[in-house]
């Protein structure tokens, strides 16, 4: 029995919270988002690097609390009608000083609430606002650290799922081994894999990946390990195992 199917088609990415891994290492981020609406000030910054997860947790506590997405071309005089929970993306990177001083008003207020994502902490938010910089410095902050092994695992399976293909235990491991810690470049990874595989007409396999990977080596951080002997000799090394476990990981 193969260990992998495939069909050539794809489904919509998949944002539901089922498909979001969690580990110790995210799991405070996770329970510090889940306390809303018991937010001090009714507003919380989720900060962490590119590729962290930010914007998928962000947008489960936003369905979930149906908040408004609001974006950086919003003017302050815009907000006065604004009803219920925000979710702004981005805020150290778009926001200016009085669309946020408003922002954080308004989610003072019952039934109000302000999730802003963001690669750094408000701490570190330019302003020239003396009392927003004592506002920005209170904010409470929920810190999502670079995926560890079992995040990056899980988000793996998750855009091999989204394209049918059902990848091998070890073809997880060898990628999570190699690849760029970020959700992006997981992505990215699994895209590469899916077209080179169609075009070749070879199954998605370990060793296939270690050509995808050796074709992108180091600009783009899909880099393969040159110390190591994996024997990959041809595709038949994932190809004759069990069948792959494809269950999330909560």
């Amino acid at each position: 029995m193969t260990n992998q199917f495939r069909l050539v088609f794809e489904d919509e990415p998949n944002f539901a919270r089922s498909a979001f891994v969690v580990s110790p290492s995210n799991a405070s981020a996770v329970e510090a988002v889940d306390a809303w609406p018991a937010w001090r000030g009714g507003a919380l910054a989720l900060v962490g690097p590119e590729g962290s997860g930010k914007s998928h947790l962000a947008n489960i506590w936003a369905l979930n609390a149906k908040a408004t997405l609001v974006s950086s071309t919003v003017r302050a005089e815009d907000l006065t009608a604004l009803v219920g929970p925000v979710l702004w993306e981005d805020a150290d990177l778009t926001a200016h000083d009085e669309t946020l001083f408003h922002l954080i008003n308004i989610a003072a207020r019952p039934g109000g609430g302000l999730l802003a994502t963001a690669r750094t902490p408000p701490s570190q938010w330019r302003t020239d606002v003396p009392d927003l910089r004592s506002r920005l410095n209170a904010l409470p902050v929920a810190l999502l650290p670079e995926p560890d092994d079992t995040i990056l695992t899980g988000a793996l399976l998750k855009f091999f799922q989204e394209r049918h293909i059902r990848p091998s235990e070890e073809l997880l491991a060898y990628l999570v081994r190699r690849i760029e810690r970020s959700i992006p470049k997981a992505l990215e990874i699994v895209a590469k894999l899916d077209e080179t595989a169609s075009a070749q007409g070879r199954p998605v396999s370990r060793a296939l990946a270690r050509q995808v990977l050796e074709r992108h080596s180091a600009p783009d951080g899909l880099a393969a390990s040159e110390d190591e002997d994996d024997g990959d000799e041809d595709d038949g090394d994932d190809r004759d195992g069990g069948d792959a476990q494809t269950h999330f990981i909560d």
